[in-house]
């Protein structure tokens, strides 16, 4: 069985699995959790002293469903290699202090025979960060539960979609995008970006996003086309930057 061991414990978040469940578990609590069951959720991916307590907001959407969720689609871009698609992992399970999440391996199975697009990478996966600091606040919120984690490359928003809708399932699916906002602005400026960026997403509009409002607008693009196909609507549940929570406001990221 290969597994894909953390990259940014200790760093992005706690190494020590007990400090790491407190600091999850704290943040959860200090959430305010909106109503219903969200199909897809997007959150940013910063270490968690940054956005972690923002993250916590759509996280503690789920714990009433913890039961119901079985499967996570999870997408996120690339920060460490360059590639063309979309890259899936050769691992078996992804590894962090809480424990080993497996990998749904069927399903990648099935991207792989239909799109040619989808490939597997593992050195895109081997030291990315998009998608591991989403994994302890899924250990915390879910039973058991398999994952299907993919980093976006250079691809289309297009291409993101016939993924997702490939992945979407039931009810018992969820499709998690993370991505960060605006990078390294002033914090007025920032603000005025991740406003735009925010507004775009709620109105379903992907042609209001590139790589200069979120590092991760391939993922979200994929998302809004396929919640637009199906009249869904999106909800805010908060804006902030870095010069909200741990940084200053000279040189800020946004988060949503």
């Amino acid at each position: 069985m290969l597994t894909r061991e953390p990259a940014v414990a200790g760093t992005f978040y706690p190494a020590d699995p007990q400090v790491l469940r407190r600091q999850v578990v704290d943040m959860l609590e200090k959430a305010n959790p909106q109503e219903g069951q969200p199909k897809a959720i997007i959150v940013p991916h910063a270490g968690y002293i940054y956005s972690g307590e923002l993250a916590a907001q759509a996280y503690a959407c789920l714990q009433t469903e913890r039961e119901k969720i079985k499967t996570v689609v999870l997408l996120g871009p690339a920060h460490r290699v360059y590639f063309q698609g979309i890259a899936a992992p050769a691992a078996d399970a992804f590894r962090t202090p809480l424990g080993n999440i497996p990998i749904d391996q069927n399903a990648i199975e099935g991207l792989l025979e239909s799109f040619p697009f989808v490939q597997r990478l593992p050195q895109s996966h081997r030291d990315e960060h998009s998608l591991e600091v989403q994994l302890p606040f899924l250990q915390e919120v879910l039973d058991k539960f398999r994952l299907i984690p993919l980093v976006v490359g250079d691809t289309t928003a297009d291409q993101v979609d016939k993924v997702i809708d490939y992945l979407w399932g039931d009810q018992s699916t969820l499709i998690v995008i993370s991505s960060d906002l605006s990078h390294f602005h002033d914090y007025a400026t920032a603000q005025s970006l991740d406003s735009q960026a925010a507004s775009a997403i709620e109105r379903l509009q992907p042609q209001g996003l590139n790589g200069q409002l979120a590092c991760g607008f391939l993922p979200v693009s994929g998302l809004l086309l396929a919640a637009r196909r199906r009249q869904m609507s999106p909800e805010r549940i908060g804006l902030c930057n870095s010069g909200d929570t741990a940084g200053d406001k000279e040189r800020v990221v946004g988060y949503g």
